[in-house]
């Protein structure tokens, strides 16, 4: 994956940007809150078609132009995949509607042609880390699950239609059931919703446990390595519905207890599940919402037998997420075929020296890389001397010469 050339129009701070990118690594140099930050997320928002910094699109569009009764924000990104050159453009349109109100239009195009989201993402790849993704480990499992979805829209084309397809029959199943809980009725009418519920959520049920056990094998030798081989870590899944039988008269296993769930077929997952949700029919009616599925799945972070949400130290965090960042683009890699573009975020502030070699040993290798930072006091000489370092401004970009 080579991204060749970047051009933003009213994105955050950034009112009109073109660059040309080199193969070789890039260093966005600047004090804070002058735009490096929005263009590794520009980046990153043609790979998934969401923020990494906030849950609405329109917070993106940059603050002066919203003003208007018709913003629109423009991505356009050239890259080359595999041997064919693409291009893929995003635009968010806020327009008038109703009395002095707006709504945001999101029209995506690749190679010219309109196509819908889920359709789409995935085809350029991007992995970021930015410190506040520490919350990916510190947070709650709504945090753990937005990684998993963004990570496998990525690298499973069909997870992200799956996904919106199961968030559907979620919202209708939920309405059905807080109907009943208000106004009773047969509870038999679940029935259609169930089956739905069991078709996209198995499926997602079965991608979560082959990506997670996947990606923990990378993760798990890299922070090995990272660590000089004192600590071992381990990725968690839990599911909310667990298709692995516990044994008789056992309530659950330790958190640290290996769990292989890949020799679960499909079939499986689906029966199971849609028993377990008539099992608990009567429950969920009384409580009107539906309590298992993978919109509630959890994913633990096991170092040395403990949870490092508990129990972890700033430093063992942070080389959590560092292993964690690092598997996902071998991981991505290993899945696409391709190497993705690699975003970071005043990461090197965040690494003591030693942490930054490594880094910058894995990086280097045979991906494209863009890193963010207010000097360069953090590279070594010899990296920033083979690098392009670019100042920016005030949202303008200028590359030294």
């Amino acid at each position: 994956m080579y991204l060749k050339h970047l051009s933003l129009t009213n994105f955050r701070s950034l009112a009109r940007l073109d660059l040309e990118l080199p193969r070789r690594a890039v260093v966005l140099v600047g004090s804070n809150a002058q735009g490096k930050t929005s263009v590794l997320e520009a980046i990153y928002f043609l790979a998934a078609f969401t923020s990494f910094q906030t849950h609405a699109d329109r917070q993106i569009v940059n603050i002066h132009e919203a003003k208007n009764p018709l913003a629109v924000t423009r991505l356009v990104a050239d890259y080359q995949r595999g041997r064919t050159k693409h291009r893929i453009e995003a635009r968010l349109i806020l327009e008038p509607t109703g009395v002095n109100g707006q709504r945001l239009r999101k029209e995506i195009l690749l190679d010219g042609v309109k196509r819908h989201v889920s359709d789409i993402v995935g085809h350029f790849n991007a992995v970021i880390f930015v410190p506040q993704m520490s919350q990916i480990i510190e947070g709650g499992p709504e945090e753990r699950r937005r990684y998993l979805n963004l990570a496998l829209a990525q690298a499973v084309p069909a997870y992200a239609r799956m996904l919106s397809e199961y968030s559907q029959a979620l919202t209708q199943r939920n309405a059905l059931l807080k109907a009943l809980n208000e106004n009773g009725g047969n509870g038999n009418q679940l029935e259609v919703w169930d089956e739905t519920l069991v078709k996209f959520g198995a499926q997602i049920i079965e991608w979560r446990i082959q990506a997670v056990q996947e990606i923990e094998r990378f993760a798990s030798r890299i922070h090995h390595e990272l660590t000089r081989g004192t600590e071992t870590l381990r990725l968690a899944y839990e599911p909310a519905y667990d298709p692995l039988p516990k044994p008789e008269m056992q309530l659950g296993l330790k958190l640290d207890t290996p769990i292989d769930r890949s020799t679960i077929e499909l079939d499986e997952i689906q029966e199971g599940f849609l028993n377990r949700l008539r099992q608990i029919r009567g429950e969920e009616i009384a409580r009107g919402v539906t309590t298992i599925g993978p919109h509630r799945d959890d994913l633990r972070f096991i170092i040395n037998k403990a949870d490092v949400s508990d129990y972890g130290s700033r430093g063992q965090l942070r080389t959590t997420l560092l292993s964690l960042k690092l598997a996902e683009v071998e991981w991505m890699k290993a899945r696409t075929g391709e190497a993705p573009v690699i975003l970071l975020d005043e990461v090197m502030a965040e690494l003591d020296p030693q942490r930054r070699a490594d880094l910058l040993k894995y990086v280097s290798q045979d991906s494209q890389v863009l890193f963010t930072t207010t000097d360069t006091h953090s590279f070594a000489d010899e990296f920033v001397e083979q690098a392009e370092v670019w100042d920016v401004r005030g949202g303008v970009v200028t590359p030294r010469r």
